[in-house]
């Protein structure tokens, strides 16, 4: 019988609830960068800027978007079907995550509607609130449901 600390479930691909949250959350990520780049879901596509909050591009006509903020989000969407390997590896993408998210907020409530250097996301309210909503959300699903642990006993693995 095995030492280490992981269960079988552990080590399967998304079979705990924290790595069914973390697949859920990269696949949607994965859903919102493409959507940035398609005309019909994203309006004013022939403005997308690089970066900058100049980009007139807005996804689903409310959240303004770049390049850039369309790339972050499919990293993310990468990162977060990746880490859904391992149940750690899960709650650390949702929880690090929420707070890249928290800061993401905080960042755009002091640089979202102002020019300047320092203002290389395109942000608008509809997205501040948005990544505080995210910043919530995968806090609270990494630390709920990163606490569960798949018990397995010997007769189980029979």
């Amino acid at each position: 019988m095995s030492t280490t600390a992981r269960t079988d479930a552990e080590r399967r691909f998304a079979a705990t609830p924290v790595q069914k949250a973390s697949l859920v959350v990269g696949i949607v990520f994965l859903l919102v960068g493409v959507a940035g780049f398609v005309p019909g879901l994203t309006s004013d596509v022939d403005s997308l800027e690089f970066a900058g909050h100049m980009s007139g591009a807005m996804l689903l006509g409310v959240f303004q978007v770049s390049v850039l903020h369309n790339l972050v989000h499919l990293l993310f969407g990468v990162l977060g079907v990746a880490l859904a390997r391992t149940a750690p590896a899960s709650r650390s993408y949702l929880v690090v995550g929420g707070v890249v998210y928290f800061v993401l907020w905080i960042y755009g409530l002091f640089f979202g509607d102002h020019a300047g250097s320092s203002n290389f996301v395109p942000l608008n309210q509809a997205d501040n609130w948005l990544h505080l909503g995210l910043a919530v959300g995968m806090v609270a699903l990494g630390l709920l449901l990163g606490r569960r642990r798949v018990e397995t006993t010997a007769r189980s693995r029979a």
